[in-house]
């Protein structure tokens, strides 16, 4: 399975500069967000979790994006002094990659591809670049793509009006072991001077994937983007058992479904919860220090109960600081933890594991909304699947950690943070408790 993305961040953007000036082009604001955090949040939840981002024009504003939006040690950057194409860019990029196989893709350009099913054709092809391929009607403004026997492409035609056809959708699983033997000058176009050029020497092979696509370089296009990735709908209380509201991104409901139905959870899912805020009380500006000041939310044993009738794992994932700033002693911590395992377990519940981080420094990996204790808990039970789990949390950094793990579903309490905008891009829904959440299911 392929993890690791290459998102091709250097375009200038030319044509956009009447509707949007001094920005790199997958900058440019749609919907209230940097048009690059729809690519990000789909490879996401796709399952990628390593990127590389070729930058080059204006890269200051993608690098604090970057920085402030993704977790620590899964982003790098490759930097281009000077304009390279896309294949000299993609060339400097993958210098960086020690994976065999790699995901790349456009930064101004949204295709909402399953990747683990191109991944796993481009495998078993053995192909050296594989093409996603977007079926399209009555247009002209991108050339198209001819496949022959098992999807081997045999040409490409240039732009020009067509009734109907394949474009090639601008993402590819490329063989970096292969591309990078071809000894390839510095500065080069990937499409002219790679896959036109080796079209009928190399193992080029086209998936068909008819997803959601856009693609923003030109001022009509990036308009309609402003309306098909807007919130459609405010997350909210669920109208009907299992039916919540959820945000989604676009009009097409076939590539953005407008519900999440909770009652597809299973022993195959996994939950994980934040503690503070959403099992017990939460002290303003102050940390739980002993046992006797811990007290349970109304209905959270019920709610555990019922969650460990559905879940095969349930985790809690706490940040604990007050320990490396002297004010809680360790000892204290771990005794609210056994006796809050206990109760639980008297009531019908079940905690299989608490991960804390008492690391001070911000920045640490093991720190919410750092993934670190997730993927800790992962090492030390591999049957978690992250794409089968849920993270519920009273904090934008529990659902930042949640979307830093491409968790599928992240449900926001507003218990002690009535100030949050539940529109949050990384929220999906909101529930008032936990035992609503449970009650849900």
């Amino acid at each position: 399975m392929i993890k690791q993305a290459i998102i091709l961040a250097g375009g200038l953007g030319t044509r956009l500069r009447s509707v949007v000036s001094e920005l790199p082009k997958c900058m440019a604001p749609v919907a209230g967000k940097p048009f690059l955090h729809y690519v990000i949040a789909h490879l996401q939840k796709e399952g990628i979790q390593d990127f590389i981002f070729s930058v080059g024009y204006k890269s200051e504003s993608i690098i604090s994006f970057v920085k402030e939006n993704l977790p620590h040690n899964n982003f790098q950057f490759s930097i281009e002094d000077e304009p390279l194409g896309t294949g000299g860019a993609l060339q400097l990029a993958i210098e960086k990659s020690t994976e065999k196989n790699i995901l790349v893709c456009n930064g101004d350009t949204l295709f909402n591809v399953h990747v683990n099913e191109l991944s796993n054709f481009h495998e078993q092809h053995n192909s050296d670049c594989t093409l996603c391929l977007k079926p399209m009607s009555n247009f002209d403004r991108y050339g198209v793509v001819e496949l022959g026997d098992d999807n081997l492409i045999i040409s490409f035609k240039e732009k020009q009006f067509y009734n109907k056809g394949l474009i090639n959708g601008g993402v590819y699983a490329l063989n970096t072991e292969t591309f990078l033997n071809e000894n390839l000058p510095e500065k080069f176009s990937f499409e002219k001077d790679y896959l036109e050029k080796f079209v009928s020497e190399r193992k080029m092979y086209g998936l068909i994937q008819d997803e959601y696509f856009i693609d923003i370089g030109i001022p009509e296009d990036y308009e309609r983007a402003q309306e098909e990735l807007k919130i459609e709908t405010s997350p909210q209380h669920p109208g009907e058992p299992g039916q919540a509201l959820s945000k989604g991104a676009g009009t097409n409901l076939k590539n953005y479904p407008n519900a999440i139905n909770l009652k597809n959870i299973d022993k195959t899912w996994t939950l994980f919860l934040d503690r503070d805020g959403v099992i017990n009380d939460e002290k303003h500006e102050d940390y739980i220090h002993k046992w006797e000041e811990f007290k349970f939310y109304h209905g959270v044993k019920e709610a555990l109960k019922i969650f460990t009738e559905k879940f095969g794992k349930i985790f809690i994932v706490t940040n604990q600081r007050g320990v490396a700033k002297g004010l809680t002693k360790l000892e204290d911590l771990e005794l609210i933890h056994k006796n809050m395992i206990e109760e639980f377990e008297y009531a019908g519940g079940r905690i299989d594991k608490i991960y804390y981080s008492i690391d001070f420094e911000s920045d640490s990996p093991n720190r919410k909304p750092n993934p670190g204790m997730g993927l800790q808990a992962q090492k030390d039970f591999p049957e978690i699947d992250f794409s089968k789990s849920v993270m519920i949390g009273n904090t934008l950094s529990d659902m930042k950690f949640g979307r830093n793990l491409n968790i599928a579903i992240n449900i926001f309490l507003p218990t002690t943070r009535k100030e949050v905008d539940v529109n949050d891009a990384d929220i999906d829904l909101v529930f008032d408790d936990l035992i609503s959440v449970a009650k849900a299911l």
